[in-house]
Formats: C-alpha cells, structure tokens, sequence
C-alpha cells in the first residue's frame, strides 16, 4: 500500500476542489451569472467567498489553479427578464425530465414583487397546465396568500424544479444541482425582499443546510444572499397535518410584519 505524504494529501484535496469548483463556474456562467456570487447591487462578488477549504489549501492556491485552466466568463450582462430566462429554459435538456414531463412550469406572478414563493417540484395538475400550485395544494397557498391581504398576481410563485418528477417522487440531488441555477437567475431578475420557501427541499435547497428539517428552519427569517428568507410547512403538508396551519400562519404573519414596515 503506497502511503501518501501530507503534501500529496493537501495536492490532491487541492486538485478535487479545482475540479468542481471549474465544473461549477462553468455551469454558472453559461446560465448567465447567479446572483449566489453578486451582490444585491449587482457588483461582481468573489465566487470565493464563504467556501469551506480544506486544512492548508489557500484561496489564492485555488485562485491560481483556476487562472492556469484558462477559465474566462463573459462580460457582464445588463439584468435579464423572466422572459429572457424562460426562453432560455425551454431549450434545456440537462436532466430527463424534460422528456417525461408535458408542461414546463416556469413560474407566475408579478415579475417585480417583494415576496416570492419557492416550492419543490410541478405535481400532475401544474404539469397539465404549465403553472405552479393550481392542485389541491395550490388553492391552500391562494388561500393563504389572500389571508395575508395579497392577491396570487400580487406575488411570485415557482419551485426548485421547473418539470414534474414522474409519479410525484422526491427531486434527485442531480436534478436540484442542475436546476436551481434557473430558480437563481429568477430570484436575480425579480429581486425580491422576502422569499418564503414552502416545505423541506426549498428551505434546504436554498439555504444549503441538507439534513436539517423543516421543523427547525422553520419560524425563523434566515439570509439568503441579503434577501430575508422564511422556510414554512408546504401546502401539501398542511392537507395532510391540519393542526400545522398555526404555525404557518405564525410564519406567515412574520413576513406581513416585515412587507408591512418596509425593512
């Protein structure tokens, strides 16, 4: 068994750290710029910032690797409309849903409103229709949406994944990984003051805390690139577990708070 050294381990570490860090940048680039690596004014931030090295690699280590791969990205872009990133969309083929779905679901609502709603995935009624949250589910977030003094038009509503999963199943790791950067580009285009993410996957999606569940991030506003941002019980949930409807309203009022005294 050949033993390796600590500069081979610290190369190595170095080496797979290069190799997804390209992978993601270049997938980021080609879906125009995340808002996960600019900032609420629209400068160019580091892609750096915030990541978790491995002990003894250097950012400045990664950031020549980086400049020694020859990655370049375009220059940047004036802010794209809704219009522009479903466009976009439509021509996307980077996991098979988009050969077993019939409707793409983009997502619907007031393009410049402060508060948008981040679901999962299309069910069998969205999919029918090519919009979000119009099953049984839907009409419970209507429903709250109108409690809140607001009206569906008034907000912004979509998912993580824009395709049904066939039979209504979990979103694969692989199909967030190459889809949330179409939810990023929305978020960036809308630039919203309060996101509300309904249920386990969009809270943990965005907020990159796997394994956390729901009933912890919940009740709470969290950061999300200096956007407030309130994880709550998913409507279908709530069908299925009434007595949680408090707790969302708790939730809910939260954010009534927050659009209420402009902060």
């Amino acid at each position: 068994m050949i033993e390796m050294n600590e500069s081979d381990i610290l190369k190595d570490e170095l080496y797979t750290l290069v190799r997804s860090l390209k992978n993601q940048i270049e997938l980021a680039w080609e879906l125009r710029h995340p808002l996960s690596w600019t900032t609420a004014e629209g400068d160019q931030k580091s892609p750096f910032l915030g990541m978790k090295l491995a002990s003894g690699v250097h950012e400045q280590d990664v950031k020549e690797s980086l400049i020694s791969s020859d990655i370049t990205g375009p220059a940047d872009n004036p802010l794209e409309t809704l219009d522009d990133i479903r466009r976009d969309m439509e021509a996307c083929h980077r996991c098979p849903l988009e050969k077993t779905r019939k409707n793409l679901v983009f997502g619907e609502g007031n393009p410049h409103s402060e508060l948008v709603f981040v679901g999962e995935a299309p069910g069998a009624d969205e999919d029918l229709q090519g919009r979000p949250f119009v099953g049984r589910a839907g009409h419970l977030l209507t429903r709250i949406i109108d409690a809140m003094g607001l009206k569906r038009e008034d907000v912004y509503i979509c998912n993580i994944l824009k395709c049904r999963p066939p039979g209504n199943r979990n979103p694969l790791p692989e199909e967030i990984e190459v889809c949330e950067p179409w939810l990023i580009r929305q978020l960036e285009a809308i630039r919203p003051r309060i996101i509300c993410a309904l249920g386990t996957f969009a809270a943990q999606t965005l907020l990159k805390k796997k394994g956390i569940p729901i009933t912890v991030l919940r009740g709470q506003f969290h950061d999300y690139h200096g956007i407030k941002l309130m994880p709550t019980y998913h409507p279908a949930y709530l069908l299925r577990n009434p007595g949680a409807k408090r707790q969302v309203w708790e939730d809910v009022q939260k954010i009534m708070k927050v659009l209420e005294a402009g902060q």
